[in-house]
């Protein structure tokens, strides 16, 4: 069975589990700060913090230490034998160069006959032929205007006294041939002489351009030397760049920066509308206690009032019309039959309930204020059988009918007439109380509009923007209050039992 691999101790070490776990914390809540701080900024600035970033990396990374410079001198070794001389400082060869010697009269250059290596000297003694390069043990051969001589060079070997040169051949001219061989010796003589300056001066001339040519290649030589020279043996000054990953890192930390602003910002966006939701909620729900807070209130102060006024008028009936006074005692009942469960629904859980109760909990109610008021009221329902199981929030229509009364009908001398009616229109519900009393505000017994303010906030927790109520001037007198809400079915309601469009006395 092959053994489990074994577990570091620092792993499962506490001390190191809550270093990790504290480093951990710090690493989170430093991003958690960079990301807001990030998100809370503008393009714009975040365009110029990036830049700024990039411009101060570049400046970074060419400062000590992430840069450095080391000059060094790196000698080479030489690879040819030997250097030339310094050419700037030798003299020029053809500027030393010694003049070439003066052809003296007595020995004019010697030309050579080509040949055989004779030799022929041309001189104002005459003509010598002899050997190329002969020494004295070679025959001479001289030819002058006395005439030609062949002289033969001593014998080797012989006494100083017979080492005299020995004349083998002497032939003598007449003085007219001679003076005319002479004459002619000497321009033949004058005129190799000339050639041969002309010759000498013209090799001279070749000889100095050519060493000036020399001189020129070999200074050329001289100079590339002296530079290989130089660059074998130079002075470096080398960079060391350490900090060349801070700008990638830069570039890297831009581009992650830019990723963290896109996705957080849509984070913390979406937080903060739920957030908003969450606190809307919230202050919704306290809305919605603080209204039927009120609610409650209002029923809790009109309740009663209501139920000892017309209590009192049933003892008064009771002995002056014994039958009106148990038929106002039938519609107590009905009325407390049908408000008690719609008191405690309201002041629950369930927002809505079907049309047809309350026309049920209304029609007792102007029952007994008719018996009330007598003919000063004149009262009808017109609710559609149809609409009897559409959806309404309760205690509406009493609250209406109710202020109509008051405000409306019963400061009116003569008293007036009340409609509830409900109808559709663009696919809403729409309930009215009309009545034909002193109209809204003119009555000395106006209230304060907390009723009406309570109802609008009712309907806008229930149906948003999608509820209204309004208030206007009915014909020929009175006020309309207006309802509309989006029109739904309660088919949990029960309307069997809900009385039809009913007409008051």
């Amino acid at each position: 069975m092959k053994a489990s691999p074994r577990i570091p101790n620092w792993i499962t070490d506490p001390v190191w589990r809550d270093r990790l776990s504290r480093w951990a914390t710090v690493t989170i809540n430093a991003f958690h700060r960079y990301a807001g701080w990030l998100v809370a900024m503008s393009w714009w600035r975040f365009a110029a913090y990036a830049l700024i970033l990039l411009i101060g990396t570049h400046y970074l990374t060419g400062m000590w230490p992430f840069t450095m410079r080391i000059t060094e001198s790196v000698q080479f070794e030489r690879t040819d034998p030997m250097d030339p001389p310094n050419v700037e400082d030798a003299p020029d060869p053809a500027d030393n160069e010694p003049a070439p010697p003066e052809a003296p009269d007595a020995e004019p250059p010697s030309t050579d006959a080509g040949g055989d290596g004779v030799e022929i000297s041309i001189g104002k003694h005459g003509v010598r032929i002899g050997p190329k390069g002969a020494t004295q043990e070679a025959a001479e051969v001289n030819i002058s205007p006395e005439g030609v001589r062949i002289v033969a060079p001593p014998a080797p070997g012989a006494s100083s006294a017979a080492s005299a040169p020995a004349t083998v051949l002497d032939i003598r001219l007449p003085p007219e041939a001679a003076e005319a061989l002479r004459r002619e010796l000497e321009r033949n003589a004058k005129q190799i002489e000339a050639d041969v300056k002309r010759a000498l001066e013209e090799a001279k001339a070749a000889k100095q351009q050519a060493e000036k040519e020399i001189a020129k290649a070999v200074k050329q030589q001289a100079k590339a030397k002296a530079a290989e020279r130089h660059a074998r043996q130079e002075t470096r000054v080398r960079t060391l760049r350490w900090g060349d990953f801070l700008q990638d890192i830069a570039l890297w930390w831009v581009v992650f920066s830019i990723a963290v602003k896109a996705l957080y910002k849509g984070r913390k966006e979406a937080e903060a509308k739920a957030a908003a939701a969450e606190e809307t909620a919230e202050a919704e729900a306290l809305k919605r206690q603080l209204v039927e807070a009120r609610l409650q209130t209002m029923q809790a102060q009109v309740e009663p009032h209501f139920l000892f006024n017309t209590l009192a008028s049933i003892d008064h009936l009771i002995e002056t019309d014994p039958k009106r006074a148990s038929q106002m005692q039938r519609n107590l009942i009905a009325l407390l039959r049908a408000t008690m469960p719609t008191m405690r629904e309201a002041s629950g859980q369930q927002k809505v309930r079907d049309l047809a109760r309350e026309v049920a909990v209304v029609r007792p109610y102007l029952e007994i204020l008719s018996v009330r008021m007598e003919e000063r009221l004149q009262w009808r329902i017109e609710v559609p059988d149809g609409l009897l199981s559409a959806e309404f929030p309760p205690m509406i229509i009493q609250g209406l009918v109710e202020n109509a009364i008051k405000h409306g009908l019963e400061p009116k001398p003569e008293g007036g007439s009340l409609v509830v009616s409900a109808h559709i229109e663009h696919g809403d519900l729409v309930v009215q109380v009309a009545d034909t009393g002193l109209g809204f505000g003119r009555a000395g017994t106006s209230g304060t509009g907390v009723g009406l303010a309570n109802t609008r906030e009712r309907l806008q927790l229930l149906y948003g923007n999608k509820a209204s109520l309004t208030v206007a001037e009915n014909q020929p007198c009175g006020t309309v209050v207006r309802i509309q809400v989006p029109y739904r079915s309660n088919h949990n309601g029960t309307a069997s039992g809900a009385p039809n469009p009913t007409q008051g006395a």
